[in-house]
């Protein structure tokens, strides 16, 4: 079964799913706040040298500083051992580079202007981590202008071919630029090379020419939207087939995909069902289920998933499961699950940073082995980077993997008020944007001239009437009705009633 991004687009937000197999591996959203910062590239400003930490507090013009480690400072030095072994794609470009051996405090100074990339989205009460290695990626080509390399991607297995591409960006790139081959470019010609690295040249000297023009910190390159990113990192490589719902980002993608490569046109598609595409495609149902602590094993085990400040835990428990032999069968079984199951939640769910997992203890160490080896070969597919540690004798593993936003339930989700903190709600945007799905849902099986009536929460109305008006108006253009909200003070903040 062809692999397929699946795009729900709208004025608030834009959602992108990874289907595998006609399975949803990946979701990701991106609302249109303005503090989307992933691939941006600053004029900062240091505002605060920290020795201590060896690190600084730079100013990017956002509300919060942005945090920059020594190890992410250029220094226009020959960086000795910055060999990427060539197995380098776009996602692991940060951690390709050496520890330096200079103190922050002999790099930079307050006041001191820099330009800089922002690796880290700002999370929770952290500010976005920012890095000078920039890296500006192509559909074929990655152009590290600070790094004088030639890297291939990792994904691209055969010698042949590795060495091919490998000559031909040695032959046409300029001196001191560093170059990587994405996965997407195996087999392409030098043709195609070479007009995407005049491409990135451009773009490089247009980004140089805009700071040395600035004064003061401001935004020098804004990264692609979240749809045209996925077509240019995932399109082919990942997913063979596209389907998108709205039309405008359809003549967006086809633009975009003229420049790139034509002959990809004919793999895209503009949804036409009368269902929201991610009901069509069971998207919806598994976004529902991510946001859940506890999810059922086929076996009748389950794993319970629980966010916490520092890390993340998972708990392994045989629920109603009790196997047909002895308990170290039915645990290692209810083990073995519980890896597939973890897996896909990680990448499903987008959780990063520090990982502690609770298998049901075994006695056989061969058992424990086999259980670390097939969660190992399960994480093979995530494209974010993880490293794990063998599984202790008390039955736990901890690993990492590379976070770089926020995980899908913090993002659609707030603490919640009714409990103090002590549990989540949907967030306030999160229920107006169901509320919006809900009506598109709603219209098909309503008379043509009927006014939609939405009764809601007064918190929830008052966005509705304020915050998302624009939207609100764009979709009664679209549905062709007209909506009015009413407040219920008795609702739950999550209670919403829609009818004719």
């Amino acid at each position: 079964m062809t692999n397929e991004l699946i795009i729900n687009s709208r004025l608030h937000e834009t959602r992108v799913a990874l289907v595998e197999n006609g399975v949803v591996v990946e979701i990701h959203i991106e609302r249109k706040t303005g503090q989307e910062l992933m691939g941006n590239i600053y004029r900062g400003r240091v505002v605060r040298v920290l020795p201590g930490m060896q690190a600084a507090f730079v100013d990017i013009g956002q509300s919060r500083a942005a945090f920059l480690y020594v190890s992410d400072v250029h220094k226009d030095l020959e960086f000795e051992n910055i060999m990427l072994q060539n197995s380098m794609d776009n996602e692991a470009i940060e951690d390709s580079f050496s520890e330096t051996h200079f103190n922050i405090e002999d790099l930079l100074h307050e006041g001191h202007d820099i330009m800089v990339q922002v690796s880290k989205e700002p999370l929770g009460t952290k500010g976005a981590r920012v890095t000078s290695h920039i890296s500006l990626p192509g559909r074929h080509l990655v152009l590290m202008p600070t790094v004088d390399h030639i890297g291939i991607s990792r994904r691209i297995e055969r010698p042949e071919e590795r060495d091919r591409l490998r000559n031909i960006i040695k032959v046409i790139r300029p001196n001191n630029l560093g170059f990587i081959a994405r996965t997407v470019s195996e087999g392409s010609d030098k043709k195609k090379l070479e007009s995407e690295m005049g491409f990135l040249q451009k773009l490089w000297a247009n980004i140089q020419e805009k700071m040395s023009r600035a004064s003061n910190p401001c935004l020098l390159y804004k990264d692609l939207s979240i749809s045209l990113r996925f077509v240019r990192d995932l399109f082919t490589r990942e997913a063979g087939r596209l389907i998108i719902d709205a039309k405008d980002e359809y003549q967006h993608i086809m633009e975009f995909i003229d420049t790139f490569d034509p002959s990809l046109k004919y793999s895209i598609e503009l949804y036409a069902g009368n269902d929201p595409i991610f009901d069509a495609y069971g998207i919806e149902m598994e976004i529902s289920r991510a946001l859940g602590k506890k999810i059922w094993l086929k076996s009748g085990g389950y794993i319970v998933i629980e966010l916490t400040e520092a890390l993340t835990s998972i708990d392994v428990n045989t629920g109603s499961y009790v196997g047909k032999r002895n308990l170290e069968e039915t645990i290692l079984k209810t083990n073995l699950e519980a890896v597939k199951e973890i897996a896909y939640q990680l990448r499903l769910r987008n959780i990063g940073g520090l990982i502690i997992i609770d298998f049901i203890d075994m006695e056989k160490m061969s058992n424990r082995d086999r259980v670390f080896i097939v969660l190992k070969d399960a994480l093979k597919k995530d494209r974010s980077k993880t490293h794990i540690l063998q599984m202790s004798e008390l039955g736990l593993i901890e690993m990492t993997r590379k976070r770089t936003r926020e995980n899908l339930n913090q993002f659609l989700s707030e603490p919640c008020f009714y409990c103090e903190g002590g549990g989540t709600l949907k967030s306030k945007k999160t229920i107006c944007y169901e509320i919006f799905r809900d009506i598109e849902r709603e219209t098909a099986a309503l008379i043509k001239d009927d006014s939609i009536f939405v009764r809601a929460n007064p918190e929830i109305a008052l966005v509705l009437k304020e915050e998302e008006h624009q939207c609100i108006m764009d979709l009664e253009k679209r549905i062709n009705r007209r909506i009015i909200i009413a407040s219920k003070k008795h609702f739950h903040i999550e209670q919403y009633e829609i009818s004719s």
